[in-house]
């Protein structure tokens, strides 16, 4: 019996309903097809924090090994989307952004007290929430992760490495013969194989 082709995931979008539904969906359909070990290559400007915290904890209550790759920028709450990977891996020209999160209000709003309240205390939440899932995967605390997003803070591979973010700094992204699976900022999902 011939072994498994590995299946390398390529996720170049911005963290949103479309590219996670995308991804949980690429994900389920290896798992289905038997498939228990997963590359995740991560580049992305960040985006809703809802969906970002849902696919980490989709993708960590999974059986299969994910490593997760950072092949460009993880900013913001792909920071959390790369932390799912039980081994986390980075590029040496890479980087990670941690900051806070920010509230949209539609143009011309008016809201009361208590919907601001409701306001304040959501992002409140969602930072607490982020700076767990980080505090869990690295070696800081809440408390570390929270003034680290408060002052919008930048890492280099090395400081990530620091940090117990990263695992280790390797070029090598995929080996041969992987399958791969693409999902880009286009919202469109393909997929491919190398020789």
């Amino acid at each position: 019996m011939s072994q498994r082709p590995p299946t390398v995931i390529q996720f170049l979008a911005p963290v949103l309903d479309v590219s996670i539904n995308a991804l949980l969906t690429a994900v389920t359909q290896e798992m289905g097809s038997g498939q228990r070990e997963i590359t995740l290559l991560i580049s992305t400007p960040g985006g809703s924090v809802f969906h970002g915290l849902s696919a980490y904890n989709y993708l960590r209550g999974l059986p299969i090994r994910l490593t997760t790759h950072n092949f460009g920028s993880v900013d913001s709450i792909g920071v959390v989307l790369y932390c799912a990977g039980t081994e986390r891996l980075c590029v040496p020209q890479a980087r990670f952004l941690l900051h806070g999160v920010s509230a949209q209000f539609p143009q011309a709003a008016q809201l009361e007290e208590p919907q601001l309240e409701e306001r304040l205390k959501g992002l409140r939440s969602d930072i607490q929430n982020i700076s767990k899932v980080v505090a869990a995967n690295a070696q800081k605390s809440v408390e570390e992760v929270v003034q680290a997003m408060i002052q919008r803070t930048t890492l280099n591979p090395e400081d990530a490495k620091a940090w117990g973010l990263v695992h280790d700094i390797r070029s090598n992204l995929m080996p041969t013969g992987a399958k791969i699976i693409q999902i880009q900022a286009a919202q469109q999902q393909q997929e491919i194989k190398l020789a």
